[in-house]
């Protein structure tokens, strides 16, 4: 006897001619997967770099060792206030202190800036789940076809992430003339 949930699969594949199984996406949290899922490659401009600052280790020798040490930044990014969990995070945290043009996830997988969103999923389940479907933030493209994402960093500082305060726009105004 068939469910009707598979009743609705076979008349889906019939109308659209085909039953392949649906690409599944990587959470990039390093779940067990089936060996059967396909991961999504997905399309992001770069990071907002302010000028200058990237790649990191245009200034960060690597032979020199990355004091680990949480402080305030004396003779370096003194101009980055930390205010995201700033009782319990600091600087390597994220950043890579072995190297120093990535990022690490929590199990110390190194990323590339670009696929930040990883990293701010690991925290922000919700946001990245709602992200990837296109629910929170921005992405252009087809929606059932080729998609490009704007990373977190893209509208949030990711040192201190909650956007600013705004000015309030002047009140809405009626338009005269015409029969209403």
């Amino acid at each position: 006897m068939r469910t009707p949930g598979a009743l609705a699969v076979l008349l889906l594949c019939s109308i659209a001619g085909s039953c392949q199984p649906a690409a599944s996406i990587d959470s990039g949290w390093g779940s067990a997967a089936p060996a059967t899922q396909v991961v999504e490659e997905i399309e992001v401009p770069p990071p907002p770099f302010t000028e200058g600052v990237f790649p990191c280790s245009d200034c960060h020798d690597p032979e020199i060792p990355t004091n680990m040490r949480r402080r305030k930044m004396k003779t370096a990014h003194q101009e980055i206030e930390l205010r995201h969990d700033q009782e319990h995070r600091w600087c390597l945290d994220c950043h890579s202190a072995v190297d120093h043009d990535k990022l690490h996830l929590a199990s110390g997988e190194l990323i590339d800036f670009t696929e930040s969103y990883k990293l701010c999923g690991q925290c922000h389940g919700d946001k990245y789940r709602d992200w990837r479907a296109g629910v929170h933030g921005r992405r252009s493209g087809s929606w059932d076809g080729h998609k490009t994402y704007l990373l977190c960093v893209n509208c949030h500082n990711a040192h201190a992430p909650a956007f600013q305060p705004l000015e309030p726009e002047s009140a809405p105004w009626r338009p005269h003339g015409g029969s209403q």
